[in-house]
């Protein structure tokens, strides 16, 4: 996706996503996050408000890897999907992102975890989040997952799995989409305290496209007994877009 959702020069790249980065609001006292929520739509709609949740990082201890969730809007498949062809790395114009070998044959071992290269092949909702991470983590190891038909139980018991001090847990996922301005902020104020709440059931498909790792985040989250903070709410007619079709973007650090 590098030169359509986001840079493909590097030096362009960097300055666009520290200067979003700088723009963040600094980060807060207490507790590194266990998990981050963000959206992942072209940079110059959504840049701003990921930004808003990759500001958080960058503190001590730093994560070692980190636990990637994604919808997969192109390719249906029943459960989660890690990559099947072993190519080693991710990439984008930073350099490569390893993966987490040894890590990745736990989760494969996982009865609804699969590999499969083809919810991987054209999604954007992984990739895009990588850059933020590189410029505040610098180096660690990838676990990236499409999600497909999955229980809110069964992406919890996923994350459970390798969730530890040493990982970082980011779903991806914008809110709402196409609709008008007034409409779309109503429903992601509705949206965005079900989130706070940590009440998955009351988050739908048409309330975010990435509801399915969205809600087992959020029944981990409870699991744990993990409080969420929001860190932003907005829309593309916040930041790039026209009122009349809009795209929700919420960004939230669970700790």
């Amino acid at each position: 996706m590098a030169g359509s959702f986001y840079p493909d020069d590097p030096v362009v790249l960097a300055g666009t996503v520290d200067g979003f980065l700088a723009d963040a609001a600094p980060p807060v006292a207490g507790a590194a996050p266990r998990a981050l929520v963000a959206p992942h739509a072209g940079y110059l709609y959504s840049g701003p408000v990921a930004a808003s949740a990759f500001a958080r990082l960058g503190g001590e201890p730093r994560p070692e890897r980190v636990l990637l969730l994604g919808p997969s809007h192109h390719v249906r498949f029943a459960g989660l999907a890690l990559p099947a062809a072993d190519v080693g790395a991710f990439a984008t114009p930073f350099g490569p992102v390893p993966l987490a070998a040894v890590a990745e044959a736990r989760l494969a071992a996982l009865p609804q975890v699969g590999r499969d290269d083809a919810p991987h092949a054209r999604e954007h909702s992984l990739e895009v989040e990588l850059p933020f991470l590189q410029r505040r983590l610098g180096t660690f190891h990838l676990l990236p997952l499409a999600v497909g038909d999955a229980s809110d139980e069964d992406v919890a018991d996923v994350i459970d799995a390798l969730a530890d001090e040493r990982t970082l847990v980011v779903v991806s996922t914008d809110l709402s989409h196409y609709l008008p301005d007034a409409v779309a902020r109503e429903r992601d104020r509705r949206t965005s305290e079900a989130i706070e709440r940590l009440e998955p059931g009351r988050i739908g498909g048409a309330d975010a496209c990435g509801a399915v790792p969205l809600r087992g985040l959020l029944v981990w989250a409870r699991r744990h007994g993990l409080a969420c903070r929001r860190l932003d709410l907005r829309n593309s007619s916040d930041t790039a877009g026209g009122p009349e079709r809009v795209v929700g973007y919420g960004a939230y650090a669970l700790a």
